[in-house]
């Protein structure tokens, strides 16, 4: 998944780079990802590699001047140290366990579920990043990605897939009503229904070549709107590496590697490459 490099939701307290006027990067006619390279920059932002056209950046950063550039948002649950915000704006929309404590995400245990099952609920969480999406669309940003679908995975049964894609659906129509297309992230068992019923316009995905889920996503999407990050842990984990990775008939010609932390170029542990 990636770090979080987040900004609390919703309110003023939101980096004013944000405001900043950038000129959107050339997408294709529908708004899509353009020919070209891309990179992932959510641990921070530095002049992207030779050959890179696409981006994506933390709603907290500015786009890349030029280039089609991709918000990341976190959808479904709460960005590392934004709970306070939840729980003084919306408290009631917190996912909770039978002893009224936040539900954490176990692999991110500073990121908290957000309760996406009731019509009610999933309203209300759109209306709060509805404000993250429109300083997206006024930064500059071309596309949103919007990270955790499968966040029910980890609710202990309390949340479904079908309350997820209803939240999706909203959150979609919103980055859609601002001029910016949308992008699936993960969920590759939902890729289908994200495409025809939410609306999503492409995919990213994390470890897909590692976890042999690469074609499920190209089936729907197309080979050329699926955007690929692989992590040298997860590729280690199945006992491969990403030279063999892309190799494989199903990985995008678009697939990265990069270091889990997915730390700026100038940072130790900097790792990018590309098939």
């Amino acid at each position: 998944m990636g770090p979080r490099i987040g900004v609390v939701v919703g309110s003023g307290l939101v980096v004013t780079a944000l405001l900043a006027a950038c000129a959107p990067g050339a997408g294709n006619a529908e708004g899509l990802p353009p020919e070209g390279g891309f990179d992932y920059q959510l641990g921070g932002a530095y002049p992207p590699p030779d050959g890179v056209e696409i981006v994506v950046r933390d709603s907290s950063v500015e786009p890349e001047p030029d280039l089609y550039s991709v918000c990341y948002v976190n959808g479904f649950q709460t960005q590392p140290g934004d709970l306070g915000f939840w729980e003084e704006r919306a408290p009631d929309v917190l996912l909770r366990d039978e002893g009224g404590d936040p539900v954490a995400d176990p692999g991110w245990p500073d990121e908290y579920l957000l309760d996406t099952s009731t019509e009610e609920l999933r309203e209300r969480i759109a209306a709060l990043l509805d404000d993250t999406i429109a300083q997206c669309a006024e930064a500059g940003y071309d596309a949103v990605e919007f990270d955790n679908l499968d966040a029910y995975l980890r609710s202990y049964s309390a949340l479904t897939s079908d309350d997820n894609l209803a939240l999706a659906t909203l959150l979609v129509a919103s980055a859609h009503d601002r001029g910016m297309a949308a992008a699936q992230k993960n969920t590759v068992e939902e890729a289908e229904r994200g495409k025809d019923e939410v609306g999503f316009d492409f995919a990213i995905t994390e470890s897909c070549a590692a976890w042999s889920e690469c074609g499920g996503y190209t089936r729907v999407y197309g080979e050329e709107n699926v955007l690929a990050i692989e992590y040298p842990e997860d590729l280690d984990e199945v006992d491969t590496d990403f030279d063999a990775a892309c190799a494989v008939t199903d990985t995008p010609a678009r697939t990265i590697l990069r270091d889990l932390a997915l730390v700026a170029e100038s940072e130790p542990g900097y790792v990018y490459a590309t098939c």
